[in-house]
């Protein structure tokens, strides 16, 4: 991870360790795609820099029930519950990663995708 000098994994003065900055990248990520169809996540996985997008993937349950686009705040707390005991996700996190990921990927390629998936869908990734 030291090694990864992508601005993506860039240090932020909110967050102490690389190991924060990439797991709250990997909550709001498993949180976003708990409430996709599976042809959507793949679909939007295609649009993510091999990193992220293994870390999209990872420890997916295909099978687990698809959950709901609702509140941020609500969303929010499902990222902060992801592994409670050790995250430290602030309550921005979903829009400090949705920040960082247009920073850093092709922010037209990116809302093309989105622009196919539901209207939440788009809305969560919304800074």
């Amino acid at each position: 991870m030291d090694g990864d000098k992508s601005p993506l994994f860039a240090r932020r003065p909110a967050v102490k360790t690389d190991w924060l900055t990439l797991a709250h990248r990997f909550f709001v990520l498993q949180t976003f795609r708990r409430r996709l169809t599976l042809p959507e996540a793949i679909y939007f996985a295609g649009v993510l820099p091999p990193v992220l997008r293994s870390i999209f993937v990872a420890d997916w349950d295909t099978n687990e029930p698809r959950g709901s686009f609702g509140e941020r705040a609500e969303m929010t707390q499902e990222v902060q519950s992801l592994r409670a005991e050790h995250n430290f996700a602030p309550n921005t996190a979903i829009r400090a990663v949705a920040v960082a990921l247009r920073k850093n990927i092709d922010e037209a390629r990116l809302d093309n995708v989105l622009n196919n998936l539901p209207t939440a869908a788009r809305d969560f990734w919304c800074p």
